[in-house]
């Protein structure tokens, strides 16, 4: 591959025509992309080194994140990187409509997607320097692994909890009454760290942040010590966010961001946005592209209009294109000059690849 493809998709903020093509030559070159993509580049009816020229190409790609719950890890590293030296994990889904996903995550990735996470933090003014409680999964969890690398490189430490994502979806589909015993498991973890650290930014879910509003003691800890909410995971209704800001909350921070691991990150909220606005989440284009289609389709909604959410994933790591997601989204423009769609008011679909969808506390 040549210098200077390398050099762009190591950019953290690449010319998005420039970065695409360097990034089909990487993906499809017999010496630098995966196994699995250069199998598959014989069946797909079209040259995607030459014939792959806008963001709007990838749709002539297969879905493929199916078959990422079976195919063998190696034959989705890319060769260029020359082993798995700088391979950071191999990240699995929570399983929410059948069998994890697992996708590579790569040193170069990381630090992209790094960058873009800490500029929007800086932007809200979540603080930097502080020590950070991060209730998300850990274990085959990307977003784990993220939260740690967050917290230390703001200067502070990332104390976490034990979450299995997997486990409490499995007690919500049979109703199980262990529900609400695991519930005030994680809750009594929460509730241990927060008396006992200086916490000034939790990362935390929403069905945990509501679950943690109704015990007066942990309230009173959160609105004393932390400086700031970053919510992740599952979506957060318009109504609650307002409330959470101006009278639960008040004078924190409350961030979000919309992201899973099919794409190999997060969307963050937009920098500004009052109580009032709708909750916009922007893409780090042009690594994560989002589009809002009619799934019948495949076609764009007008903007203001519901529709599905469709992601792309491309950087040097890996890439995942024309993937429809479990969730729908109301389309709004993007910031000038990025490729794709932004999203607000992000909500699940009821069911997904045939699977019931259930959202859990992840």
């Amino acid at each position: 591959m040549p210098h200077d493809d390398g050099d762009i998709l190591a950019d953290l903020r690449p010319d998005p025509a420039e970065f695409l093509h360097a990034a089909m030559r990487w993906h499809f070159g017999p010496e630098t992309g995966s196994p699995f993509w250069l199998e598959r580049a014989g069946q797909l009816g079209f040259d995607p080194i030459t014939d792959v020229r806008r963001y709007e190409d990838l749709a002539r790609f297969p879905n493929i994140t199916r078959e990422l719950r079976h195919v063998p890890a190696e034959q989705l590293i890319p060769r260029g990187y020359g082993g798995v030296g700088e391979l950071v994990g191999m990240f699995e889904t929570g399983g929410t409509v059948g069998v994890p996903k697992r996708i590579p995550y790569f040193e170069d990735w990381a630090r992209q997607n790094l960058a873009w996470t800490h500029a929007h933090l800086d932007a809200q003014g979540v603080p930097r320097g502080v020590h950070w409680l991060s209730t998300a999964p850990t274990g085959p969890h990307g977003v784990g692994h993220f939260a740690r690398r967050q917290a230390a490189e703001r200067g502070g430490i990332c104390f976490t909890i034990d979450v299995d994502p997997r486990w409490v979806k499995k007690l919500i589909a049979r109703d199980s009454p262990e529900t609400e015993a695991y519930l005030d498991h994680l809750v009594l973890q929460i509730t241990q760290l927060l008396t006992s650290q200086n916490i000034g930014v939790l990362m935390i879910t929403p069905p945990l942040l509501e679950r943690l509003t109704r015990e007066p003691r942990l309230l009173e800890l959160v609105r004393r010590k932390v400086r700031a909410i970053v919510w992740v995971g599952t979506h957060m209704d318009a109504a609650t966010r307002r409330r959470y800001r101006t009278e639960v909350f008040p004078g924190i921070v409350l961030h979000g961001t919309y992201g899973n691991t099919m794409i190999l990150g997060a969307n963050d909220e937009r920098p500004g946005l009052g109580p009032d606005d709708p909750c916009v989440f922007d893409a780090n284009a042009p690594f994560v592209s989002l589009h809002v289609v009619d799934p019948e389709t495949g076609a764009a909604v007008e903007y203001g209009q519901r529709g599905q959410v469709l992601m792309n994933h491309v950087s040097k790591s890996a890439f995942l294109p024309n993937n429809l997601e479990r969730d729908t989204a109301i389309r709004m423009k993007p910031p000038a000059g990025r490729v794709g769609d932004s999203v607000a008011d992000v909500m699940p679909v009821h069911t997904f690849e045939d699977e019931l969808v259930i959202e859990g506390v992840y």
